[in-house]
């Protein structure tokens, strides 16, 4: 998946899962551009920060069986709110920026799966 592609779509993720978890104050976006934002800022951190984050969780990783690298998307999550901005997205909690983490990634999954067995 292209970067731009990926960037859009967890724009569109972002905007929905702000919409579904609205009543409940758990992820806060202020506005489109704000997930547009947010997302690339991921993307960028997904490039230069996540790889030394997986290999220096390697051991921890190994042991339960790859599902640490949840919680490693979930600390990526909570680095894009604070250089974003916690006023215009933020997490009420980490439990909350995993529990995001966990739906965007199976979002993610669901999105590429569809795409690869499309052609």
């Amino acid at each position: 998946m292209g970067f731009w592609k990926k960037v859009l779509i967890d724009t569109i993720l972002f905007i929905a899962l702000a919409g579904l978890f609205a009543g409940t104050g758990m992820f806060y976006i202020s506005s489109a551009w704000m997930a547009l934002l947010a997302s690339f800022v991921l993307a960028i951190l997904n490039v230069l920060v996540k790889p030394i984050l997986v290999i220096l969780s390697l051991p921890i990783n190994i042991l339960t069986l790859g599902l640490f690298s949840i919680v490693i998307n979930g600390v990526m999550l909570e680095l894009t709110s604070l250089f974003v901005g916690s006023g215009s997205f933020s997490f009420s909690s980490f439990w909350s920026a995993l529990l995001i983490a966990i739906i965007m990634s199976i979002c993610n999954t669901l999105i590429t799966d569809h795409q690869e067995n499309s052609y």
